[in-house]
């Protein structure tokens, strides 16, 4: 089976696009205009930057940014957001090779022809559109991962707040607790008389019963 892998003419322009994103108002609609007017990008090639974008996932079917757009213009999101952004468009290279982003050229070559099973003629801008997007990624960690760390380090911080105690501190207390238990016991002893017995019987069972308790 093969897949279609997005790429574009204008790949030399990505860096560039990002760039751009980055300083630019969010439009209310990714169009050419905007595209040309906005971000400076009027070429007949660059139009074909905006089907990139939203394979990757930046702009909705409609021309709406997305959610993920606006991390584009995070310094400290934007890098994230495309590696993100990539393995959405190019999910069958990663299905056949996690490690896509990190192959030499010849190697990402082969995988793309194996994958795509396009001529040679598109292979050249199918690697050099996802190389662009490359050096612009960061794929050390995903944003999900970094705000699922974020918020549980967020919890964590706040429980402390509220109790004032670490989890150190509690078990230090419970601890103590254990070394302060004092169990008592008390023992209930019955003794059953026989009705016919003498006076000598019951004495000596008495006897017996004090010298067995000490």
């Amino acid at each position: 089976m093969t897949y279609d892998l997005p790429y574009t003419p204008a790949y030399g322009k990505i860096g560039t696009l990002f760039d751009r994103i980055a300083k630019a108002k969010v439009p209310d609609s990714f169009t050419v205009k905007f595209l040309s007017q906005s971000l400076g990008l009027s070429s007949t090639n660059d139009r074909k930057l905006i089907p990139l974008l939203k394979k990757l996932g930046f702009v909705d079917p409609s021309g709406k940014p997305t959610s993920d757009y606006g991390k584009l213009k995070n310094p400290g999101m934007a890098g994230v957001a495309i590696a993100e952004g990539i393995k959405r468009a190019y999910g069958p290279l990663y299905e056949a090779n996690e490690a896509t982003h990190e192959l030499s050229p010849d190697e990402l070559k082969g995988l793309v022809a194996q994958v795509s099973g396009v001529e040679e003629a598109l292979i050249k801008p199918i690697v050099g559109t996802l190389n662009s997007l490359v050096k612009l990624a960061d794929f050390s960690k995903s944003s999900t991962e970094k705000q699922e760390g974020e918020q549980a380090q967020e919890k964590k911080e706040q429980t402390k707040g509220q109790t004032g105690k670490t989890s150190g501190d509690e078990q230090r207390d419970e601890n103590a607790n254990r070394s302060e238990f004092k169990p008592e016991f008390r023992f209930n002893i019955e003794v059953h008389l026989p009705s016919n017995g003498t006076e000598e019987t019951y004495l000596a069972i008495f006897n017996a019963l004090r010298k067995s308790l000490g």
